[in-house]
């Protein structure tokens, strides 16, 4: 969708952004309990204005040694009677020192912006991760990771350009301007101070007109980055169906439109850059015409012809970048809008003020009147009561959409109840913390995703500082440890993206030994089995029925074979518990339950058939 021409509210709506952004970031150039950053900054600032004066004072020098040449007299008290050689090795000096002072600064001042930067990008990272399941599933991963990515590099930049480019800048037109009074006439500081507020006022609006074509075509970087991402996480998909070629001309696509606001970009670079030479060269020629005629009628000498020359190019190098540094600061200042934007995001599920950890004794869970829905226009758990005593296994069965899943989040508390309570213990979970509420859980999804990582790393994640045996013990326990004992590499086989390496058996093997090593006092089993071939499906109900013992479950089924031995079979249909019991009881009331498991046996012999 096209982005709308800027009005002036919309500008004025990015100004009010702008100075919003930079106070958010103004904290992490001076933070608070952290004297040893200030005195940096207070040190990297004294630098500057050290390297800025030697800059303006340097061509000084020149002018004396060049006027010495000349025969003329140098009336000077900095010239300190040094002849043409020592004032050029003077020259020479200065110069150093400029550098010298100027590479101090950015030293000094390294620490402060890669400190801002890690802070910043740990607040975001920490953020992210405490932002509800709602928000992470109608984000798009890979546009928000490039607007993280962006965001984080802007503020490393604002700091160091702000600083170091426009302040700067500033100081050295300023006292370039009061020497060349001082030491010629104002009409010469006009003359630059005209040129200067030109080339400012057409830098300015050209780039305005330039940051709406970047920020198009960032839009459509972002587009194709997300649409790369999904493609290869969707790998197998793609080949399953022979799309590469349509996935290619899907990513051409998006590249075209980028390509398109690429091209603008780089057509008003050339337009802005052309008009900058006009304009600075413009004054150039101006101030050096008047000092040529100066030294013609005798008022000026020929090293003040090169003194104004030399302060003339001091004033154009920096002035050239102006344009690129000021276009950067703007975008720089979108980018870490759009990740403070997403800073600002409110969790949805957050602690309590006095929330408490969790005291899990025994593990009983009762839902009272629970009602949820993902939308208020679509409710999907409507007055749910359900008791599960601790100890016992409960299974949650019923069609697509009628809230078994549902539950299983609620109880891990992505997301909050609308109506009612869910207790575990007789504490809601509402009043619990979340860590306390995670560690007392242990989840197996249908489809287990690993990290791009060894075996090792996988099944050790289950357990902070987990030590090599009790990973074993874990494995072993799964039953997957002699099947890693005769890979080439063992427990530190890489098992690819989203561990794509493993099967889906071995994969969801490796979860339950995560799980397992997490040894917690509740076990959601989502589907894990669900996925699985039957005599996989077999071999792994094993491991969770070992798993199961001394444990809260509840086991949300897709196949009724797999749940026969459960303490309490619940049956959901549009978000209402309508059947509850165990195998043998639902059966012989021949209700939804029965019609649901004769219906899946006719399908299994048929499939055998």
């Amino acid at each position: 969708m096209r982005s709308l021409p800027k009005t002036d509210s919309n500008l004025n709506n990015d100004q009010i952004e702008g100075w919003r952004t930079i106070k958010r970031v103004a904290p992490y150039l001076w933070p608070a309990g952290k004297p040893n950053i200030k005195v940096r900054v207070v040190v990297a600032m004294l630098l500057l204005v050290l390297s800025r004066v030697i800059a303006v004072a340097t061509p000084f020098y020149f002018a004396w040694a060049v006027d010495r040449l000349a025969g003329d007299t140098v009336d000077s008290t900095f010239a300190l009677g040094l002849g043409a050689v020592g004032l050029t090795l003077a020259y020479g000096w200065a110069r150093v020192m400029e550098v010298g002072f100027t590479q101090l600064r950015d030293a000094v001042f390294a620490r402060v912006g890669q400190g801002a930067l890690r802070k910043l990008a740990l607040e975001t990272f920490t953020h992210i991760h405490r932002l509800s399941m709602r928000y992470h599933i109608s984000r798009k991963t890979g546009g928000l990771s490039r607007i993280v990515e962006r965001g984080v590099k802007g503020v490393e930049f604002l700091l160091r350009f702000m600083l170091f480019s426009i302040g700067p800048l500033i100081l050295q037109l300023t006292i370039i301007m009061i020497s060349l009074y001082l030491k010629l006439d104002i009409w010469y500081s006009l003359v630059i101070f005209v040129t200067i507020a030109l080339y400012v006022w057409f830098t300015f609006k050209v780039t305005e007109w330039r940051v709406k074509i970047r920020k198009v075509m960032n839009e459509q970087d972002t587009d194709a980055n997300q649409k790369a991402i999904d493609s290869l996480l969707n790998f197998e998909t793609v080949k399953y169906f022979g799309a590469e070629a349509r996935e290619a001309k899907r990513y051409d696509g998006a590249m075209a439109k980028y390509e398109q606001a690429a091209l603008k970009t780089n057509y008003s670079l050339a337009f802005l850059n052309f008009g900058q030479a006009v304009l600075i060269t413009g004054g150039l020629v101006t101030v050096m015409v008047m000092a040529a005629l100066a030294v013609g009628n005798g008022t000026l000498t020929v090293g003040d012809f090169v003194l104004v020359n030399a302060l003339m190019i001091q004033i154009t190098m920096p002035l050239n970048f102006l344009g690129t540094v000021y276009r950067e600061i703007r975008q720089a200042l979108v980018d870490m809008g759009e990740m403070f934007n997403l800073l600002e995001q409110p969790a949805e599920v957050t602690d309590k003020p006095d929330a408490k950890a969790i005291n899990i004794d025994g593990g009983t869970i009762e839902l009272r009147d629970v009602f949820f829905g993902y939308d208020a226009e679509r409710p999907i758990l409507q007055g749910v009561d359900l008791d599960i005593p601790a100890g016992q296994t409960v299974a949650i069965v019923g069609p697509s959409g009628s809230g078994k899943s549902t539950i299983g989040r609620l109880l891990f508390r992505f997301y909050d109840v609308l109506g009612g309570t869910f207790k575990i213990d007789g504490q809601d979970v509402r009043d619990v913390t979340q860590t306390s509420l995670h560690d007392a859980i242990g989840v197996v999804p249908q489809d287990t995703v690993l990290f791009n990582d060894t075996i090792y790393y996988n099944i050790a994640y289950g357990k902070e500082n987990a030590t090599r045996s009790e990973v074993e013990a874990a494995a072993k326990a799964a039953k997957i440890h002699d099947f890693i004992q005769t890979l080439p590499d063992g427990y530190e086989t890489t098992v690819g993206e989203r561990g794509l390496k493993l099967s889906g058996g071995e994969k969801q093997r490796v979860g339950i030994a995560r799980t397992l090593l997490k040894n917690p006092s509740i076990l959601l089993l989502d589907e894990a089995t669900s996925a699985l071939d039957t005599e996989t499906e077999r071999d792994i109900q094993d491991s969770l029925r070992d798993m199961s013992q001394g444990r809260t479950v509840i086991t949300i089924a897709h196949r009724l074979s797999t749940i026969v031995d459960a303490d309490q079979i619940v049956v959901l249909e549009n978000g209402q518990i309508t059947e509850r019991g165990t195998h043998d009881d639902l059966l012989s009331r021949d209700g939804r339950y029965a019609h649901m498991w004769h219906r899946q046996l006719a399908d299994e012999e048929e499939a055998a058939a």
